[in-house]
């Protein structure tokens, strides 16, 4: 019995599917890296899906909850704002951002990062 090939062939196999969303560029949805725009507290926000490839701790402002290195998430900040105006958040915290109450949640002895 021969091996199953998990690779495309050369030449021969059924041409590859092809994206008209803008893949070489443009908004192309939940791809990694790949930078959108959108509209949220009157203001454009630039969101891009990061595949969680730093060391680095990150605490989400949506729900107050560490995300821990290797979790994919969402990185966010306002299209006229600076570079620390970066925001790490869970995917699920900032789809739900209209839905959940902008207090924070932690606790006295809490750290502050």
């Amino acid at each position: 019995m021969s091996p199953r090939r998990n690779h495309q062939r050369r030449g021969g196999g059924r041409p590859a599917a092809r994206s008209d969303d803008g893949a070489d560029g443009g908004t192309g949805g939940d791809r990694y890296g790949l930078e959108r725009t959108e509209d949220w507290g009157g203001e454009e926000w630039a969101v891009r899906q990061v595949g969680g490839g730093s060391g680095k701790h990150y605490r989400c402002p949506g729900c107050d909850q560490e995300i821990p290195p290797g979790v994919p998430h969402v990185v966010a900040w306002p299209r006229e704002g600076q570079v620390d105006d970066r925001r790490h958040w869970h995917r699920s915290c900032w789809n739900a951002r209209d839905r959940r109450g902008a207090r924070l949640q932690r606790s006295r002895n809490a750290p502050r990062y």
